[in-house]
């Protein structure tokens, strides 16, 4: 079963949970070659494993003009009526107004680069994670193929994460990019709601859920949580962008230091949004409380899960958050909001606390409850752990996804392997 996996960038910070999927895929016997459109710059390679996966990824961009040129002139020679027919759909997607039809122009001239480097390697399906520029990608390279060969059908279909996407319908054009994959991986019923909205109820069985997990025993505390060992502090993890509402935290915090609790907390990751919050914190008075880390890379994540209590993720739109299942895994009380498809990982008051988004005297009561009590700390993070060992396993979710793989594919379940019965298991 030959798979290509097609990315914006590939191996990214911010999605390491890719990276990991594509691994476990592996490891079960499926054969992918990961594509990038943009090759992911060196000083963004802050593991081993970026690194090795970097190594292995073919990138389309910056281009390697003779291979352009062989592709384009390949492609014209052997079925320009393909071509052609592609350029067109290509151009009908475009959004209004000339840069539109430009970038359209663009996405078709990497789709060929595309669909020449699948070929060479005998790949027919082409799956791509996040309904963006790449999903253009993938479809145009599809279509090219089926239209060269049409006794044999190229294929393509996408992982659904969202918010971004649901918020630019347009924009990202997720009807048409629904209607012609041959199925979509949704990361939450939420995510799948959204679609269902957009899809009529005979498509809606191409829609199938498969969550994003962790490999659990990789976040697996070391030790016990020492719950009164030291003073607690609150870690946030993520882009520092305006959605992630990190002034959210810090207006909390500063609440939390009116009422007499002074709580350190760490933000490590970066973004646009890194100065205007550090001048926030100097406002609030709650600086010297403050560390900002920059971005991390996965190697790192242990040891600030370790040196944490609680983990504090207070966003505006997200899909189901990878970070906030890799600090329950690690026993860490969370408190996350009450938003798209994060209370299907958390049940409030049970694997964790779900706030109102954008309230932070909410925030800070939810916070202060745990500040004040390790044990109520200890029974959410040993419940939000259950609930990730439960539903958000990496090995669990690769099965899952490679004999979806396999059915939709190969029109029938995989044979089981005994690597594939064991990680299964």
């Amino acid at each position: 079963m030959k798979i290509a996996y097609l990315c914006s960038e590939y191996p990214a910070i911010s999605h390491t949970f890719v990276l990991r999927e594509v691994e476990a895929l592996r490891r079960l016997g499926a054969a992918i070659t990961t594509f990038s459109i943009r090759r992911t710059r060196p000083d963004r390679l802050l593991s081993d494993a970026d690194r090795r996966a970097a190594e292995t990824t073919v990138a389309i961009l910056p281009p390697s003009w003779p291979r352009l040129l062989r592709a384009h002139l390949g492609l014209m020679l052997r079925a320009p009526g393909a071509y052609a027919s592609t350029l067109a759909l290509a151009l009908r997607l475009a959004p209004p107004g000339l840069r539109g039809r430009l970038w359209q122009a663009f996405y078709f001239a990497e789709a060929t680069m595309l669909w020449s480097e699948c070929r060479e390697r005998g790949i027919r399906h082409i799956h791509v994670h996040l309904a963006n520029a790449a999903a253009d990608l993938g479809l145009l390279a599809a279509s090219i193929g089926t239209a060269v060969e049409p006794e044999r059908p190229w294929s393509w279909s996408f992982t659904m994460h969202g918010p971004t996407e649901f918020a630019d319908l347009a924009h990202y054009r997720l009807a048409e990019k629904l209607s012609d994959a041959r199925f979509v991986v949704c990361i939450s019923d939420f995510a799948r709601s959204q679609l269902m909205a957009l899809s009529k109820p005979d498509d809606w069985d191409r829609l199938e859920v498969v969550h994003v997990g962790i490999p659990v025993d990789q976040f697996t505390r070391s030790s016990p949580l020492q719950a009164t060992a030291r003073p607690p502090s609150i870690l946030y993890i993520g882009r520092l962008v305006p959605e992630k509402g990190q002034a959210v935290l810090l207006e909390a915090v500063a609440l939390l230091a009116g009422r007499g609790q002074h709580v350190d907390v760490t933000l490590a990751g970066d973004g646009a949004l890194r100065g205007e919050l550090e001048a926030r914190a100097e406002r609030l008075g709650i600086a010297p409380q403050i560390r900002f880390l920059g971005a991390v890379g996965q190697d790192r994540l242990r040891e600030l899960y370790e040196g944490a209590a609680i983990f504090c993720l207070p966003s505006f739109a997200e899909g189901v958050p990878v970070v906030l299942m890799e600090a329950m895994a690690m026993g860490l009380a969370v408190v996350s909001t009450r938003i798209t498809g994060i209370p299907e990982l958390i049940e409030d008051g049970v694997g964790g606390f779900l706030v109102a988004p954008g309230r932070p005297e909410e925030l800070a009561e939810r916070l202060e409850s745990l500040l004040i009590d390790p044990d109520l700390r200890e029974e959410l993070g040993r419940r939000g752990r259950e609930a990730v060992l439960r539903e958000f396993d990496a090995e669990r979710s690769a099965v899952q996804l490679y004999e979806l793989f396999a059915r939709r594919l190969l029109g029938s379940a995989p044979d089981r392997s005994p690597q594939v019965a064991k990680v299964g298991a």
